[in-house]
């Protein structure tokens, strides 16, 4: 089952937001028993997109929603339905990795540190000896063993956020349309050859530049190194007030990357659709962004048949934008052999709302007992394009706590159109 749009859509249409849950919850009517719908409780958990929303708006969004989820037949409280941090879903993002790992509950220096690439936020979350400013720092504990994380999530550095606000600044640079000739302005993060409508992503008309009525439509050059240079102006801006020792990105205090790391979401999308491995050099992207990049547009269209053009010629930024974020920005050399691509570990899908799953069960269970018990039976996720926006977790209380026969969980994706079961056997 899948469901669009996301939450973030229905800030106008308060009626729209409840009836997209409405329509989940009839979806989960059917997959939980009926004699289980008083022990099963059901939590909302928006992320990215309704970050974005303003205060008011995403209340009002929020609120549709409860009333709904109070008519339910589930187990549900108004508190459950909330937007959480960036940093926490850095560090879900991170539990579910190193759960798939099997390094929960160790030496925190054998852990593995998380970089997702959404599309409207990024998040960096690792195991740091370092001191951290407490607006950077979450402590986590598994079993006896304490985890001093950094998280952070930097938004608007989403790929797709950042992909507009890269070309739109591109577009504002243009000071008329004489300057240009009759080529107007240049898109160096499109293949040449491409074509642009109108409307480019959130860039409206009228931030075009006109004369004469006439709107500038950018030319796309395909120029791998002048959007990779773009794509590192938009990353650095606002260094210069940095408060802390180190900037990386921005002014936002990001420590000395330690250990290693998963690349996931947008980084593994990528490194994907150029047939590279899971343990591919940045340097071996750039080869393979460049040459995309480059290529005419008609030919891109031919060797790719089954892409939507909208898609298909983001590759060139998104390839770009990736080398200018992990090396330019946060010092990662381009033969690193501590970067992984991956979007699963051992068949464990490396989605936050699996680690804020397993994070709720640790905190009633120690880790020992989850290791030897934990039998996967179904992950199904699909990848679509946007913001990740809303998470519902359904789960079954009354087994949760008694631990007794098997322990059937399902998180429901709303963005994804997924659900997962989690089976938890009994202990030995």
């Amino acid at each position: 089952m899948r469901v669009s749009p996301g939450l973030s859509a229905f800030v106008d249409d308060l009626g729209g937001a409840g009836e997209s849950v409405k329509e989940m919850m009839e979806f989960a009517k059917g997959r939980v028993p009926k004699n289980e719908w008083e022990n099963t409780e059901v939590r909302l958990m928006a992320t990215g997109g309704l970050r974005m929303v303003g205060l008011g708006g995403r209340e009002r969004v929020l609120e549709a929603c409860r009333k709904v989820l109070r008519g339910s037949g589930f187990v549900f409280r108004d508190d459950w339905a909330e937007v959480i941090s960036g940093s926490d879903e850095g560090v879900y993002a991170w539990v579910v990795a190193n759960y798939a790992l099997g390094t929960l509950g160790g030496d925190p220096k054998d852990t593995t540190g998380i970089i997702e690439l959404g599309g409207a936020s990024a998040q960096v979350t690792f195991f740091s000896s370092e001191p951290l400013p407490p607006e950077f720092s979450q402590t986590v504990k598994f079993g006896n063993v304490s985890y001093s994380l950094y998280s952070h999530s930097l938004l608007e550095f989403g790929q797709n956020v950042a992909f507009d606000l890269v070309r739109g600044s591109s577009i504002a640079k243009a000071p008329n349309l004489e300057s240009f000739g009759s080529k107007g302005p240049v898109d160096p993060c499109s293949p040449k050859g491409y074509k642009h409508s109108l409307m480019i992503g959130n860039i409206t008309p009228i931030s075009f530049v006109k004369t004469n009525e006439q709107l500038s439509i950018p030319q796309a050059s395909g120029n791998f190194s002048e959007c990779r240079s773009a794509s590192l102006t938009l990353l650095q801006k606002g260094k210069d007030e940095c408060a802390y020792d180190q900037c990386y990105i921005g002014s936002t205090f990001i420590p000395k990357l330690q250990g290693n790391f998963l690349a996931t979401e947008n980084f593994f999308h990528t490194s994907k659709f150029f047939g590279l491995s899971p343990k591919t050099f940045l340097s071996e992207l750039m080869v393979a962004g460049k040459q995309f990049c480059e290529e005419d547009w008609s030919k891109l269209k031919t060797k790719y048949p089954t892409f939507n053009d909208d898609d298909l010629h983001r590759y060139c930024f998104s390839s770009a934008y990736i080398v200018a974020l992990l090396h330019d920005s946060l010092g990662i050399a381009l033969d690193d052999k501590r970067i992984g691509y991956a979007n699963q570990v051992n068949d464990i899908p490396l989605d936050w709302a699996l680690g804020a799953f397993i994070s709720q069960i640790m905190s009633d269970q120690d880790v020992g007992q989850l290791y030897p018990t934990k039998s996967i039976l179904n992950f199904d996720f699909s990848t679509i394009g946007g913001l990740v926006l809303v998470i519902l977790f359904l789960f079954a209380a009354y087994y949760v706590s008694k631990w007794r026969n098997p322990n059937v969980k399902t998180i429901y994706d709303l963005e994804k159109g997924k659900y997962i079961v989690t089976r938890v056997g009994r202990h030995s």
